[in-house]
């Protein structure tokens, strides 16, 4: 019985078919941790953009917005929807999506205020002997040849306009990856600059697990990039946005990673990390209170002097007047 092959036309359409449903399966995936009617925050995928002007990227967290709320789509925007801070396209985890201008600038100004809470998961190579600490290195635009796509701390040939950047670690459990020697840390960005994670933990010789761009394309073979932002935490008013976008680094999601020694659980770790955070906001808060006052005071003591250097004034001015009626008379 004689089989017949394909024609190269119908090669193509079966390829642009299965191409139109691999798209179709992308924009469906989008996961939502959290909606209102001023927010969405949606767990991004890793190895996809935010968003694009190039006519090429067809699957961007945006469009997946698009399809899945239509409804919601600002057309007085170039994108449809406002972002509320930026992933790598190598990083997935918890994105803030504001729905309207208003709620965008109350976000906008949560974040220029340095108020937001973020903390990421991630695993390292190798053992990460400090258990707490902070990276603390300034980071830079690379100008160097071939390297412009990048950041660099300040002293490596090439940096440029090199800004202060802290950022904290936590080591949570060594293991193995794949067979090699990895941690697993949670890192909290006390500042915000591009590739801050992944530039401080290339500066400590301990590289994010498939993070091509920093082991110098060494790192080519896992899967993806180990880097997920876990939380996020705006504190709006009235109503703070708290979100877990959960923990893919588990043995269950990813088999090669096995963990051997577990220093701390995320979840624990997190929850310290948000009564530290409230601390901070309180003790802030009452600076803030306290400076307030003392202000006030000065104003009200600065008025008091005004007054009596004006009452002062005023009895010199009558003294004077009488003086001179007296010696008139």
């Amino acid at each position: 019985m004689m089989t017949t092959e394909p024609t190269s036309l119908e090669s193509q359409e079966s390829q642009e078919s299965l191409a139109l449903q691999e798209g179709l399966e992308s924009q469906e995936s989008l996961s939502v941790l959290y909606q209102s009617d001023d927010f969405i925050v949606v767990d991004k995928h890793w190895d996809i953009r935010i968003d694009s002007k190039m006519w090429y990227e067809k699957h961007t967290v945006q469009t997946q917005l698009r399809h899945r709320f239509p409804q919601l789509a600002d057309p007085s925007t170039y994108y449809g929807f406002r972002f509320c801070h930026q992933l790598d396209f190598s990083t997935s985890g918890a994105l803030c999506v504001a729905l309207n201008k208003a709620a965008a600038g109350r976000a906008y100004r949560c974040f220029k205020d340095r108020t937001v809470t973020k903390a990421y998961l991630a695993l390292v190579r190798g053992y990460v002997e400090e258990q707490t600490q902070t990276l603390d290195f300034s980071i830079g635009k690379n100008s160097s040849e071939g390297k412009t796509h990048m950041m660099c701390i300040e002293g490596t040939e090439g940096c440029e306009n090199p800004k202060p950047c802290q950022t904290g670690l936590t080591v949570l459990e060594y293991g193995l990856y794949d067979g090699d020697p990895v941690t697993k840390v949670l890192l909290q960005p006390l500042t915000g600059r591009t590739h801050q994670l992944r530039v401080h933990c290339s500066a400590i010789g301990h590289p994010i697990v498939g993070d091509f761009t920093y082991s110098s394309g060494a790192d080519d073979s896992p899967y993806r990039m180990m880097l997920h932002a876990h939380l996020l935490h705006i504190p709006l008013e009235p109503q703070p946005l708290l979100v877990s976008a959960g923990d893919p680094f588990l043995p269950a999601v990813d088999p090669k990673w096995l963990p051997e020694r577990t220093l701390r659980t995320v979840e624990a770790t997190v929850e310290a990390l948000l009564e530290r955070k409230l601390e901070e906001d309180r003790k802030t808060k009452e600076e803030e209170k306290e400076s307030a006052r003392k202000e006030e005071e000065r104003r009200r003591k600065r008025r008091k002097e005004q007054r009596t250097e004006k009452e002062s004034e005023e009895q010199r001015r009558q003294c004077q007047e009488w003086l001179s009626e007296w010696a008139g008379d």
